[in-house]
């Protein structure tokens, strides 16, 4: 086998964000003209879209950015991490990701976000729209039901990497290669101490109503919703309801693939959002 090095670099950026003085690992690839930055899904880390990083066909057309959030991957703690408790809110998601597109100046990019990621992007979509070139939520949803209690992943007596690894088993698409279920899996049972649930903060506590939802503007700024059918945190019709509600919204549901679309099968997962990508750049 000849080994090779792949065309990713990664660098540390200083910021300052509502949370205080952050320290941020960023990794990108590409030389495309355009702009992507990639969210995380909650309690992983940017890890999560290495195939894309690694892809020629995207990165021959966009720039492909990705980074780790606060307490999440190899981005740094704050010093008092061991008497904190972490709780991700959307006033913090938010400015975040507006600092670092101002940071590493990537004037009107688009953002494609999985999860909590795919939940901030409406978000951004409502209150930012003209500082995005396209928006594209991954497993986005207006709220999510309960279906675990979130207590359980930061308690003494339970190993809260374990545990998130048997609760996300069953989001990944039952055809995923087996590298990449092990790896996407992995990623989560390295998650810090809390971390997780802090994510879920926003997640699950922090949903937009339908008022919200539907002073979403796309002609500002144009919004894709890509959905893998096996997922059971943000099922295919919590974003067909996006779609009843939001005038101009795009959806595609997609076959075969779970909650980790980007990081479990990256061939499958490029049959849908090439063509978005493809009208993306021609527009």
């Amino acid at each position: 086998m000849t080994a090779f090095v792949e065309p990713i670099s990664g660098r540390y950026v200083h910021m300052d964000l509502p949370a205080g003085r952050s320290r941020i690992y960023v990794e990108e690839a590409g030389d495309g003209p355009v702009p992507l930055l990639c969210l995380h899904t909650a309690g992983s880390d940017s890890r999560q879209y290495r195939h894309l990083l690694n892809d020629p066909d995207v990165t021959s057309r966009f720039r492909v950015i990705t980074f780790d959030m606060p307490w999440h991957g190899r981005s740094s703690v704050p010093a008092n991490w061991r008497d904190a408790e972490y709780t991700l809110t959307s006033d913090d998601y938010s400015a975040m990701v507006l600092t670092v597109c101002d940071v590493l100046d990537l004037g009107r990019p688009v953002v494609m976000g999985c999860s909590i990621g795919g939940r901030i992007v409406l978000r951004l979509a409502r209150e930012h729209p003209d500082r995005f070139r396209a928006l594209i939520g991954l497993q986005s949803g207006a709220a999510v039901a309960p279906y675990y209690d979130r207590e359980y992943l930061h308690r003494p007596d339970v190993h809260g990497g374990e545990l998130s690894v048997a609760l996300m088993s069953g989001l990944v698409g039952p055809a995923a290669p087996a590298q990449d279920r092990a790896e996407t899996l992995w990623h989560y049972a390295q998650g810090g101490p809390g971390v997780f649930k802090g994510d879920l903060h926003f997640y699950k506590d922090e949903s937009l109503d339908a008022e919200d939802l539907a002073r979403i503007d796309t002609t500002r700024c144009p919004l894709y919703l890509l959905t893998g059918e096996y997922d059971y945190s943000c099922m295919p019709e919590d974003t067909l309801a996006l779609a009843e509600i939001i005038p101009g919204a795009e959806v595609v549901i997609m076959r075969g693939l779970g909650h980790f679309p980007m990081s479990e099968d990256h061939a499958a997962f490029m049959q849908h959002l090439g063509p978005v990508l493809e009208r993306i750049q021609a527009s």
